[in-house]
């Protein structure tokens, strides 16, 4: 509300900064889009637990649950993209997950300063550029749902790209879909994209509103040639619940095969959508968006990764850049990233485990600067006995990881459903007030710092 009524402010006086009008503005909507959305009313909008599908126009709360805005802290961003002129000639990782667009490996993007041709707005205002505080500059909101960009669908394969397996419940399938940009879509690891899907939606509206997802591919995209960018997309499936958009005898067989027409079903408009596209299929794409999960400049800063689910899209596209694309590495070969990057990863069925053989290829080759943990929580125990929830696993390192963030250049990244930031209390508040501190100060503390960055639903 308060940069609300200073953009107003601005926009009154009449010799108001056009550049300084058009940065506020940015501000307003990035505050806007990193909202943080209630449980409920992610299931509201069609979503289930894992996935980060937010929709870009409802800002109306839940009966007895307001709506939060966030204001970012704004990070310094890490490499910002531009068109690589080399790509990766044999893939690193094996052939399932990592075999993208003619058998090229990943991505690009060190690079500090994004290369686009963007148009100047205002005096030195450049159209489809957001600048952060830090002076450096990300691509933002290059496409607008009004002038979408028109994206091919050149990967959505039941197999290899389906990264899960049939645990039994409805909601088992996430893809990972990747669209060709012709290079037209530069933007940062961290940062998401929308999507606009045919409908109906559940008020009857075609096409349905963007939705939101993060990225999950690196800068240069999943072949390094910076003309791709990939999703990390979970099929919503909810039978028999709350909410119906098949009644029974409706519902027929998805691109997995999966279907239900003996009961009342409901399918996300925008997942099932993502998840049914073929080789081929043309969509349209907006933004990109999102300051608040960009990596720091400081390659040698030390990283805590929370995920559950598709909370991992961002955390992959960190990693591939990390320890995997040729932009991340020097002439000599080794890596540009020096620091420690230690990722938990929360899922209900080992079945579940996304990018598990890219997380274990970084764990074989990075012994010293990766560190991988999950969470199975249908099928472990801690030693107590209780399911193993992303906190519970977090616990069993709450010394370690406590320290670490107590070094003045970690950041902590925390991707996935809003109960986990209750779990990081649970589990670090008594480690913080063992020293003498207090978990809420400690976490006002990092985010004044620009360190902690949360996107929870």
């Amino acid at each position: 509300m308060a940069k609300a009524l200073v953009l107003i402010a601005m926009l009154a006086g009449a010799t108001a900064d056009p550049t300084q009008i058009d940065n506020t503005a940015d501000d307003l909507f990035d505050d806007l889009y990193n909202r943080e959305l209630t449980a409920s009313q992610a299931q509201d909008a069609g979503l289930d637990g894992t996935v980060l599908g937010k929709s870009t126009l409802s800002v109306q709360p839940t009966v007895g649950q307001p709506a939060r805005l966030t204001t970012p802290v704004r990070a310094p961003s890490a490499r910002l993209p531009m068109v690589s002129t080399q790509a990766m000639m044999q893939p690193k990782f094996p052939a399932p997950l990592s075999m993208e667009h003619g058998g090229m490996c990943c991505r690009q993007a060190v690079v500090r300063d994004i290369s686009v041709n963007a148009a100047t707005k205002g005096k030195g205002k450049k159209k489809g550029v957001k600048t952060l505080k830090d002076g450096r500059e990300v691509p933002f909101n290059l496409f607008m749902p009004k002038a979408p960009l028109k994206a091919k669908v050149v990967k959505n394969e039941v197999y290899p790209q389906t990264l899960t397996e049939n645990t039994g419940d409805p909601n088992w399938e996430t893809v990972h879909v990747t669209f060709e940009t012709n290079g037209q879509y530069p933007y940062a690891e961290g940062m998401s994209l929308g999507l606009i899907s045919p409908g109906p939606d559940k008020t009857g509206k075609s096409p349905a509103a963007v939705r939101l997802y993060s990225i999950a591919s690196s800068a240069v995209g999943d072949n390094e040639k910076s003309n791709t960018v990939s999703l990390c997309v979970k099929r919503v499936v909810e039978v028999d619940g709350k909410f119906a958009n098949r009644e029974v005898g409706e519902d027929k067989a998805d691109k997995a095969g999966t279907k239900y027409p003996e009961n009342k079903v409901y399918r996300g408009v925008a997942s099932n959508y993502i998840c049914d596209l073929n080789v081929g299929d043309e969509v349209q794409i907006t933004g990109p968006v999102g300051t608040e999960m960009l990596l720091p400049k400081d390659l040698s800063a030390p990283i805590i990764m929370l995920a559950t689910g598709t909370g991992i899209a961002p955390m992959r596209s960190y990693l591939r850049y990390l320890f995997n694309d040729k932009a991340g590495a020097n002439p000599d070969g080794s890596r540009k990233f020096t620091g420690l990057a230690w990722l938990f990863l929360g899922v209900p069925f080992s079945k579940s485990l996304l990018y598990d053989d890219e997380n274990q290829w970084y764990t074989k080759n990075f012994p010293n600067q990766f560190r991988y943990e999950y969470a199975i929580s249908r099928e472990q125990k801690n030693a107590a006995g209780q399911k193993m929830y992303i906190q519970t696993r977090l616990a069993e390192y709450a010394e370690e990881v406590y320290d670490l963030l107590m070094n003045s250049k970690a950041h902590l990244y925390v991707c996935g459903l809003k109960g986990m930031e209750s779990g990081m209390a649970e589990a670090l508040g008594p480690i913080a007030e063992k020293n003498g501190k207090v978990w809420a100060d400690l976490v006002k503390e990092f985010r004044s710092e620009g360190r902690w960055h949360v996107e929870v639903y």
